[in-house]
């Protein structure tokens, strides 16, 4: 059912102007005029209990704002944590609204909002309007001294609220005013079938606070980065920790879904999944920043996979799983909502769960490779598995696949599925060799050669100069940027140095790259996209690592002027600037930590 907005609340944000908040099962997003627009409970993949940001009247949300006329607002985390502050700011006074979500303890998996006036007086309105499993499930809403209790078949949450509550035809609301050092609590929980709302006065909060702020500063001081870009590397770590699902140590693509690539376009994709071709640098990066915990977490979801294979599968992994390493994510379209900004159709699942693509073998396998070298070497058992990988991969490379960015206008031959496949035989040799482990090397190091050769062969083409995206055409693809940064070739070889230069003049728009050109290569979906932040910090180290450094230090400094307010990075950026896609985005601030750490060793660097 539709539903009057809060006061003040505007339609539709920007997606840059929210911030995040978590507790390592789930996130949720809040608005810079005080809004949480997106919030899936218990975890990442469930239903939406607020989805504002998808349909403004029938996703649901929570707002807390002033209710006077003339204040701003603007958002700030406490420093080296992701408790997150919205300042609000008028004649009258000056209020903040602290957002967190505790981690671990006994008051787990809930949202806390606490409002606090900082100077003079400041009234603040309060509604909180929830909309079950995507606004499909009906749900009661029952007063309580203690704040009020919303209940649906499948879920029930109750609000504490230090005020007295007023029922409105779907949520509640009140209104309330504090005074200089004045504050009030407001706390969302889970509960069971008749359950309440539970007290939390402020002690409680103010304990609630100053225990996320420690936990958050104290596994952040696990990091040995000192290099040069210290607060965004640092920002990027602490937004994959609120990716990660603490129960598998798996790391969404993004906490959102149908986030368009394209404002009214139907470049829709729910990303609350784990992808295989994170791995690679999920582990590069928690292991270069020191986060062994984290990594061997991951690296022990991974080895899961091995053996699990997947639903309709077409090899022994699929590319993308579940939090909790479910097979099937079947897509469905959520036809009742209309979208951010008119911009359907909204999907959940996602229907790319079972294409062939041969580049998840060799992110897969060059992940393990880091995780021998850098954090703890390979057991027995999986390399047994690794191993049946690699000879299904040795009897497979040569097919056409769907390849990196999921396309849906059929199978090519890829180069960068190529590329990893390349990855994939190279780095299980290298293990081999180093550990004196058993393998089918006779088979192995001919094949590896052979993938080599093909793509020097029919990937090379000579009229542009350049490696292209598939075999049999002259279009340029961002995803051969990687062919240096996996050492397939030397970053200043003749070949590389011309591939390098078609991509600065076709697919770069200033700092920003383009992963293809839609209009030259057909992808079997209608509408244009933004620029892809992943690739831009490719770029950067494609350049650092060709020598052109100066160039690969402003691109990375121009990089970081695209994030939000807080330091985050949705998957695209648009023409003017604007945040596209779903937010934040994981491969974002992979790509930017490893940028980082490369331009900081470069030769010749100044700090």
């Amino acid at each position: 059912m539709a539903t009057e907005l809060a006061p003040g609340m505007d339609a539709y944000l920007p997606i840059a102007e929210h911030g995040l908040i978590g507790d390592l099962h789930t996130v949720a997003l809040v608005g810079t005029e005080g809004t949480i627009d997106w919030y899936c409970c218990p975890r990442f993949d469930a239903p939406s209990l607020f989805g504002a940001i998808l349909d403004k009247e029938r996703g649901g949300y929570w707002a807390i704002s002033p209710s006077s006329e003339g204040w701003s607002a603007k958002q700030l985390y406490i420093p080296d944590t992701n408790v997150l502050i919205t300042r609000f700011l008028s004649p009258g006074g000056v209020g903040e609204l602290q957002d967190f979500m505790p981690v671990g303890g006994q008051r787990a998996h809930c949202l806390i909002r606490r409002v606090v006036c900082v100077r003079g007086r400041m009234p603040f309105h309060l509604r909180v309007e929830p909309r079950f499993d995507y606004g499909r499930e009906a749900h009661e809403t029952r007063l309580h001294e203690l704040g009020a209790v919303f209940e649906s078949p499948e879920l029930s949450m109750a609000l504490g609220s230090p005020l007295p509550l007023e029922r409105t035809e779907e949520g509640v609301r009140a209104a309330f005013t504090l005074k200089a050092g004045e504050s009030a609590t407001f706390v969302l929980d889970q509960v069971n079938d008749g359950g309440e709302p539970r007290a939390y006065d402020e002690e409680d909060a103010a304990r609630a606070f100053d225990d996320t702020v420690a936990y958050w500063r104290g596994w952040l001081s696990r990091s040995r980065y000192t290099g040069r870009w210290r607060e965004m590397v640092h920002r990027s770590a602490l937004t994959l920790k609120l990716l990660t699902y603490a129960p598998t140590g798996a790391i969404v693509a993004a906490p959102t879904t149908s986030l368009p690539e394209q404002i009214g376009g139907e470049r829709n994709w729910d990303y609350r999944y784990t992808w295989i071709r994170d791995a690679a640098f999920s582990l590069y990066a928690l292991l270069r920043l020191g986060f062994t915990d984290e990594a061997a977490a991951f690296m022990g979801w991974l080895t899961e996979r091995f053996r699990d294979g997947g639903a309709n599968a077409a090899g022994p992994l699929q590319l993308m799983y579940g939090i909790d390493g479910r097979a099937d994510l079947t897509e469905e379209t959520l036809g009742h909502l209309e979208g951010y900004r008119g911009s359907a159709p909204v999907r959940i699942g996602n229907g790319a769960y079972d294409q062939l693509q041969l580049d998840i073998y060799g992110e897969l396998i060059d992940s393990v490779y880091l995780y021998n070298k850098y954090g703890t070497p390979i057991y027995h058992d999986a390399w047994e598995d690794l191993s049946r990988v690699v000879e299904w991969v040795c009897e497979h490379w040569d097919e056409a696949d769907e390849g990196i960015w999921e396309t849906r206008g059929g199978r090519k031959h890829f180069l960068h599925s190529r590329l990893m496949s390349w990855v994939a035989i190279e780095r299980a040799i290298r293990m081999a060799r180093q550990r004196g482990l058993p393998a089918n090397l006779a088979r192995w190091i001919p094949e590896r050669d052979r993938i080599y050769r093909q793509i020097m062969d029919r990937g090379w083409n000579p009229r542009r100069g350049a490696f292209v995206q598939h075999y049999d055409t002259d279009v340029l693809d961002a995803s051969v940027l990687l062919m240096p940064l996996v050492k397939f070739i030397v970053p200043t070889d003749p070949r590389w140095l011309s591939t390098l230069d078609g991509i600065s003049s076709e697919l770069v728009s200033d700092s920003l790259v383009y992963r293809y050109d839609p209009a030259s290569s057909s992808d079997g979906l209608a509408g244009d996209e933004g620029t892809f932040s992943i690739c831009s910090f490719w770029y950067v180290e494609a350049l650092a690592r060709a020598g052109r450094l100066d160039e690969a230090r402003l691109i990375f400094e121009k990089m970081l002027s695209y994030a939000n307010h807080l330091g985050l990075y949705s998957e695209e950026i648009g023409p003017t600037g604007e945040h596209l896609g779903n937010f934040p985005q994981a491969f974002t601030h992979l790509a930017l930590i490893s940028a980082a750490f490369n331009l900081d060793r470069a030769p010749g660097r100044t700090t």
